[in-house]
């Protein structure tokens, strides 16, 4: 073959991909021909020339902005508008009116939304910047959120996303690009780019790359100067130009040019990239060969403004081979300065016609032909979509990446070693964050306006959470941190073991002279409400940590490092949706809840649904009583009752049988040697937990304390102040003989049996199981849970006997005590048999805020694991979780509440499944989970104030009736 049939080959080869790789192309071409030509026939020069402005608008300006938009377009024939600030709503309904003024060929709009519509529209999602972007390493979720984008786009008017920014930010310093770059690795940037493209027009909506050839090595702003790029043309090939290129082969169907001087590719120095020919024409278009539409950067903007007149810098673009002038100065001096280049022959039609030609299939590839005003209705609630949180949340958990972690301390286990304090540097608020950590554990805020003071507050800590805040506003926000805030943070570091959680670029560590004696970081790259409350999540391990650094730190930390850490299991706390159920339907809970109130069924209260061990329902309402002076807090402490029996007892009698210390079988004469001889001594442990042992229902102790004359209590057995003598605290103020614990474990042991078999509930079995746990421990019940279960599981706001570690306007009053202790319990068990115990009961006793009942709850659920431990093997979950006696029709299993088999029983709404459990309380409580749906739902209140007689709560069913609600709000 001769050297030149080759190089025809080669040329005709080279033709045929360009051909094919037209991102303008639409796959009705003919169609897309015939409209083209049919237009460009009609249209006189001065036409032709107005379809190359790109004119900026705003939808928040007045009439007179408003009239010369108006103007631009009849006047001088403006093709394309770019929507700057304002409002949706305003924007849509002036894009229909100015696309009516524009007849004959219909207006591209465009837009600058490289995080979404928020970028420029109030009342938007914001989504998150592109360095944050850039440690995701799941591409399809940038496709999503690609489309999403377009689809927000779409929905008002918008055909083009001045988006994906792909410059590779190689400097450090750069003060405009930074945050927008998806990071510092060519790779990634490709990568990260063409998913967002092909989201965003798969959506319709044409995608930019941008700023052509490379802005992100520069250490100026180009809407003040003219930045240079003193690179060669190798480098420029070989790093800046890479995504481009990436770019190109995968369709994008725009690309912006920069305003930079770069002497390797243009000689004039002066001479912004935008206006050279070299770069536009020789580089972008004919080496490598894009066919796509080519918008220069923001003509107003100083790095090209300064080059010359407004009119000379809007000819020398086109001329260099810009297809559309993004914000052209002083249009009418341009058209008047084209015309007469046109007259003179240094301007061809047949130029002229080449742009013209391609805005106009970028206008029928877009629908434009044909075009129709925009619905103005719903407009807000589109563009806010329970779709937009989910994608969000997605990307947010699957950026935060850990780049050190010496101690091995993410996430954080062994809580029950862990003194964890909380401390802020930086300049914005991280109160979502420290909040979102109380959920896991008990975490202190300590600050102090002098470092000494915090170093000795500090002292008693040996965990230190140190979060760097800095303004979420904007990408160009500053990340850096005062000098005060180093010093703090080496100082802090020096003296005890820190997690250093950066809500800021990453950049930002650059200023940190040494990480040596910090053991964790993580980069939570934004100081958003959700990426605050996600982090806190991802440090308990609710979900793994998947990011890597988009950039380098130095020697460090090299861009592409990040640990990859495992789920504990712990609860993740989100929206309805990423559960599976429906936000609509769950909301009927918030009926209920009004109906509570409304009819004074509990002054106030707590509900959590959770699914799959994702907390999406949390809410406190009401007051603590009926006075309405203390609004309920998801932190408040209710009375558990009952729930005692599932939440403290059962656990340890789990264990003590795993343990083999005791099996089901076990009989009470074996277990506690008092009960020898006795009418109880074969009574086993499955029996008295299935509540078919006989037992009576309870005994009423504390009447046998009260004065047969007056019915007060009796001054031989009660005295207000504590001694060695009368040491069991009943109430404020009261306390029993400390020898009447002994009675009541004798009053039980000689009571009698019910004469006839079968169930009957009962709490005098776990007085039983109370004792036979302290006697295998040789502890107290209360030092037995808090030890094997409580500390390590996170339950900070779970107790007995609550007062000795909280204060009191945390714990939610129950009953107005008129027969028995004559007070207002607040802090002090309701149930009168658990009180002369010291407030230390098997079956009553614990207080708890719902979120610590959700946990150990949730801990059955998986099968006895849950934050990184196994405290229960599966098989003793099913072991206890059974039925023993069906066949007679009792419904409980080994201490858990079952489902009902008798229809007159209603434990539960009867629409969860047999393999589901819970239990009652007689406060107003309520705790149910469900294996099959994964659904577990916690219910806390105290209805029995102001007093027990208030039973309008368990007549309604209503604890039930908010259950049936969660089940129908599941989505299918």
């Amino acid at each position: 073959m001769s050297k030149k049939i080759l190089l025809i080959a080669l040329s005709f080869i080279s033709v045929v991909k360009a051909q094919q790789l037209d991102p303008l192309r639409a796959e009705n071409s003919l169609e897309q021909k015939q409209w083209v030509d049919s237009i460009m026939k009609t249209m006189t020069i001065d036409e032709k020339i107005g379809q190359l402005f790109m004119m900026q608008a705003y939808s928040n300006k007045d009439k007179k902005h408003e009239k010369f938009i108006a103007d631009m377009i009849t006047k001088y024939h403006v093709g394309s508008l770019i929507f700057m600030k304002g409002t949706p709503e305003k924007q849509v309904v002036l894009t229909n009116r100015y696309q009516k003024l524009a007849k004959k060929v219909p207006l591209l709009i465009g837009f600058d939304g490289e995080w979404g519509l928020d970028m420029r529209l109030k009342n938007t999602y914001r989504f998150p910047w592109n360095m944050t972007l850039g440690a995701v390493q799941d591409q399809k979720l940038l496709e999503k959120l690609g489309e999403r984008i377009g689809e927000q786009c779409k929905r008002v008017g918008i055909h083009v996303n001045f988006a994906p920014v792909v410059d590779i930010n190689t400097n450090a310093n750069n003060p405009i690009i930074g945050n927008r770059s998806f990071g510092e690795k060519k790779e990634n940037v490709a990568e990260k780019s063409i998913a967002f493209t092909k989201g965003m027009q798969k959506a319709g909506v044409l995608a930019n790359a941008k700023h052509f050839p490379g802005h992100g090595d520069t250490a100026t702003d180009s809407h003040l100067t003219l930045p240079t790029i003193s690179f060669t043309e190798q480098r420029i090939d070989s790093i800046e130009l890479y995504p481009f290129k990436k770019q190109f082969d995968a369709g994008v169907a725009s690309v912006m040019t920069a305003h930079l001087s770069i002497p390797s590719l243009e000689g004039n120095t002066s001479l912004p990239s935008s206006l050279s020919e070299r770069v536009v024409t020789s580089l972008l278009k004919e080496k490598l060969g894009f066919l796509g539409l080519i918008f220069t950067d923001g003509l107003n903007m100083k790095g090209a403004a300064n080059y010359s007149t407004p009119a000379e810098i809007n000819l020398a673009a086109f001329m260099a081979g810009n297809d559309i002038l993004l914000i052209p100065q002083d249009v009418p001096n341009t058209v008047t300065l084209f015309k007469e280049s046109i007259t003179k022959g240094t301007l061809t039609e047949e130029r002229l016609d080449y742009s013209i030609e391609k805005i106009l299939k970028a206008k029928f590839l877009l629908g434009l032909q044909s075009f129709t005003p925009i619905p103005e209705e719903n407009l807000i609630e589109d563009l806010n979509t329970i779709e937009d949180e989910l994608l969000h949340r997605e990307l947010l958990k699957n950026a935060i990446t850990l780049i050190k972690d010496t101690s091995n301390s993410i996430p954080i286990q062994n809580l029950e070693d862990k003194k964890i304090a909380y401390v802020s540097l930086g300049d914005a608020k991280g109160s979502y964050f420290v909040r979102e950590l109380k959920n896991y554990a008990k975490v202190d805020v300590v600050s102090d306006k002098h470092l000494g003071s915090l170093i000795k507050k500090l002292k008693k800590y040996n965990l230190v959470i140190v979060g760097f805040h800095k303004s979420n506003k904007n990408p160009w926000k500053s990340y850096k941190y005062s000098n005060k805030d180093l010093v703090w943070l080496q100082e802090i570091a020096r003296n005890k073991n820190i997690i250093l959680d950066v809500f800021a670029s990453p950049y930002s560590l650059l200023q940190v002279k040494t990480f040596t004696n910090i053991e964790g970081i993580v980069l939570s790259y934004q100081n958003s409400k959700l990426s605050q409350e996600l982090s806190a999540q991802a440090l308990f391990g609710a979900f793994p940590i998947k990011g890597k650094l988009p950039v380098s730190i130095n020697e460090d930390f090299k861009a592409g490092e990040g640990i990859q850490t495992a789920s504990l299991k712990r609860l993740e706390y989100t929206i309805p949706e990423a559960a599976g159920f429906s936000s609509t339907k769950l909301s009927a809970i918030d009926r209920y809840i009004d109906t509570i109130l409304k009819q004074k069924m509990a002054p106030g209260g707590q509900i959590l649904v959770a699914r799959n061990g994702k907390v999406v329902y949390n809410k406190s309402f009401g007051y603590q009583t009926d006075n309405k002076r203390r609004k309920v807090k998801n932190s408040d402490l209710y009375d558990l009752a009952s729930l005692t029996k599932i939440l403290a007892t059962l656990p340890v009698v789990m264990k003590l049988e795993e343990d083999k210390k005791l099996s089901i079988y076990s009989e009470l004469d074996h277990l506690l040697p008092d009960y020898e001889k006795s009418n109880k001594d074969v009574l086993n442990i499955k029996q008295i937990l299935s509540h078919y042992a006989q037992l009576k229902s309870w005994i009423p102790f504390y009447t046998k304390t009260l004065d047969s004359v007056t019915g007060k209590i009796s001054k031989d057995l009660y005295r207000k102040r504590k001694s060695k003598e009368f040491g069991i605290r009943v109430a404020r103020d009261l306390y029993l003989k400390s020898s009447y614990k002994d009675s009541i474990k004798s009053f039980i042991k000689d009571s009698d049996l019910r004469e006839r078999e079968g169930y009957k509930y009962s709490d005098l079995g776990y007085y039983i199981l109370k004792d036979v746990v302290e006697s295998k421990y040789k502890e107290s019940l209360d030092k037995v849970v808090e030890k094997e279960f409580y500390k390590s599981l996170g339950l900070d706001r779970t107790s007995y006997k609550p007062l000795k570690k909280f204060n009191w306007k945390e714990i939610v009053p129950t009953e107005q005590d008129d027969y028995y202790r004559n007070q207002l319990l607040r802090g002090y068990v309701h149930d009168m048999g658990a009180a002369m115990q010291g407030g230390v009961g098997g079956h009553a006793g614990l207080f708890a805020n719902a979120n610590d009942v959700a946990k150990i709850m949730q801990m059955y659920l998986q099968d006895g694991y849950y934050g990184g431990v196994q405290y229960l093997q599966p098989e003793t979950i099913d072991k206890f979780n059974t039925r023993y006696y069906a066949e007679v029709k009792n419904r409980r299993g080994l201490g858990f509440d079952k489902p009902q088999i008798n229809p007159r029983e209603k434990p539960t709404c009867g629409c969860v499944s047999e393999k589901s459990f819970g239990h009652s309380g007689f406060t107003g409580t309520y705790t149910w989970a469900d294996p099959n749906s994964g659904i577990l739902y916690v219910f806390l209140s105290n209805r029995v104030y102001p007093t027990m007689k208030n039973r309008k709560l368990v007549k309604s069913n209503i604890r039930t009736k908010i259950q049936r609600a969660i089940q129908e709000a599941v989505l299918n």
